[in-house]
C-alpha cells in the first residue's frame, strides 16, 4: 500500500527475500570504503602531528617547515585516499561487517586510526633520528618527510590489497615524491636536499617497517566480533524495530507474474 511504501526504509518489489540480504552488503561495503578511507585520512594526519610534536621536543625546531608538510599532505590524502574511497570492496568484506554489525564495525574504525597513526609517527621519527644522527639538518628534513609519505603510501597501499586503481595512485605519488627531492632546483624550493643511496635507504626501511606492522598489529590485536543486538536477537510480533534500523516491506509481484 502505498502507506506502507512511505514508511519502508526499503522497498522490495519483487518476490525474492534474497533481495533484502543483496541491499544489506551493498551498504555496507559502501561503508567499508567509507571507514577505511576515513582511517587512512585521520590517522595519518594524526601521525603528522605526532611526528611534528616529537620531532619539536627532541631538536628544538619542527623537524618538518610549512611547505614539507603541505606537500606531504598532497602527495597522502588526495589521489591515494580517494582511490580507496571509490574502490570496489570485496563481498567477504560486506558479509563480515553483516555479521558484526555497525557498532563492532565503528570500534575496527577507532583501532585503524590508532593504529596508523602511531605506525606513521614512529617511522618517521625513527627515520628523521638516524639521519639526524648522521648528517645536517636539512639532511633530516628530506628524510623524514620521505618517510612520512612512505609509511603512509604503504598502509594504504596494505589496505586497498590488489586494486588497480589504489596501487596506481600510491606508486604515483612515491614516483612523484622521488622526483621532487632528486630535482635540486624543485628540493631546494620546499626546503629539501637530494638523497643519496643511504639517505633513501633509511627513509625506505622506516617505511616497510611501519607497512609490515601494520599487516601485522591488526591480526594480532583484532577484538572478538561484536554481533549486532538487532540481528543477534530473534524479532517478536509486539515489538518495533531497533532505533536506526530499517523497516522493510516486502511487495511480490502480480500474481500472474508469479506463475505459481
Amino acid at each position: 500500500t502505498p502507506a506502507a511504501r512511505d514508511a519502508a526504509d526499503l522497498v522490495v518489489v519483487d518476490d525474492r527475500v534474497e533481495t533484502i540480504v543483496d541491499a544489506l552488503l551493498e551498504g555496507r561495503a559502501l561503508w567499508a570504503s567509507a571507514r577505511d578511507a576515513a582511517a587512512i585520512l585521520v590517522g595519518g594526519n594524526l601521525g603528522e602531528i605526532g611526528f611534528m610534536v616529537a620531532g619539536s621536543a627532541i631538536d628544538g625546531r619542527a623537524p618538518l617547515n610549512a611547505r614539507q608538510l603541505l606537500l606531504v599532505n598532497l602527495l597522502t590524502d588526495t589521489a591515494p585516499a580517494l582511490a580507496i574511497a571509490v574502490r570496489q570492496p570485496s563481498r567477504p568484506t560486506a558479509e563480515l561487517l553483516v555479521r558484526e554489525g555497525p557498532e563492532a564495525s565503528l570500534g575496527t574504525l577507532a583501532r585503524d586510526i590508532t593504529m596508523r597513526a602511531a605506525l606513521t609517527s614512529t617511522g618517521a621519527t625513527g627515520a628523521w633520528l638516524v639521519a639526524r644522527a648522521m648528517g645536517t639538518r636539512a639532511h633530516a628534513r628530506t628524510v623524514g618527510m620521505t618517510a612520512l609519505v612512505g609509511t603512509q603510501l604503504g598502509q594504504t597501499i596494505l589496505v586497498g590489497g590488489r586494486d588497480p586503481v589504489v596501487l596506481a595512485a600510491g606508486l604515483g605519488s612515491a614516483a612523484l615524491l622521488a622526483a621532487i627531492v632528486q630535482t635540486p632546483g624543485v628540493s631546494h624550493a620546499f626546503g629539501c636536499r637530494p638523497l643519496g643511496p643511504i639517505g633513501w635507504a633509511v627513509s625506505t626501511t622506516a617505511s616497510a617497517a611501519a607497512t609490515v606492522g601494520g599487516a601485522v598489529l591488526p591480526r594480532a590485536c583484532a577484538a572478538r566480533p561484536i554481533r549486532d543486538s538487532s540481528l543477534a536477537e530473534p524479532a517478536r510480533h509486539d515489538e518495533r524495530r531497533p532505533a536506526g534500523g530499517p523497516a522493510f516491506v516486502v511487495v511480490p509481484e502480480p500474481v500472474e507474474q508469479m506463475g505459481t
